[in-house]
């Protein structure tokens, strides 16, 4: 049973996320919550798998409250989706970056959310890389604060190659297919990039790869 959370100050918003979800056989809705600050102390107590997270709300944003869900250890399994209205959106930048698993546009159809739900508890990617790298394109450059200060030299050639492959969108298989090795070993030089960088999953990755410069705006098209 995949547990979910929602944390959206409407109500309305809320009570279809969970009608919607509640009906899955797979999928329970263990708790809700209307502001930022509601959202950690709800994850603290019920450890979600998934958490839905809405950017715009009172006391505490989604934005803050994505950090601090993303530094307690003790939530290292949750995973955190954005609710946004707009797909190029500076604060959905800064919360993948700040470890958020992803983003969904709050008008997504009900069938597209239930197979997000059950992707990123899957630990599967979300998004599709063409909108993850737009994103990612445009605000890399000019985020407001420094990114972190990223231990590259503690990869190897390899695994910066295969971290420029992530940035540039590709899957483990499609990087299987580019470096000429088992779709399993891709996998493992990923899960490996992303344990030496502290990534939370692949979504952060990519942003790593974008503020480290080994992809840079503008490469791809």
């Amino acid at each position: 049973m995949i547990k979910v959370m929602l944390a959206d100050d409407q109500a309305l918003v809320r009570a279809g996320f969970r009608a919607l979800l509640d009906a899955q056989r797979d999928i329970e809705v263990v708790g809700e919550a209307g502001d930022g600050e509601e959202a950690v102390a709800q994850a603290r107590r019920l450890h979600p798998d998934v958490i839905l997270m809405d950017i715009r709300m009172p006391v505490l944003d989604g934005l803050a409250a994505t950090r601090r869900i993303a530094a307690d250890e003790r939530l290292a399994d949750a995973r955190i989706v954005i609710l946004t209205t707009f797909e190029l959106d500076e604060y959905v930048f800064e919360a993948l970056r700040g470890g958020a698993s992803g983003f969904l546009v709050k008008d997504t159809e009900p069938v597209e959310l239930i197979h997000a739900v059950r992707a990123v508890a899957a630990g599967d990617a979300l998004l599709s890389p063409s909108v993850t790298r737009r994103l990612i394109a445009e605000f890399a450059t000019r985020t407001k604060e420094p990114g972190p200060a990223l231990r590259l030299n503690a990869l190897t050639d390899r695994e910066r190659e295969v971290m420029a492959l992530v940035g540039e969108g590709l899957t483990n298989e499609e990087i299987a297919a580019r470096l000429v090795v088992s779709p399993a070993t891709a996998k493992t030089h990923v899960s490996r990039t992303m344990v030496k960088l502290g990534a939370r999953d692949r979504a952060q990755l990519v942003v790593f790869a974008y503020e480290s410069g080994l992809v840079r705006p503008g490469w791809l098209t």
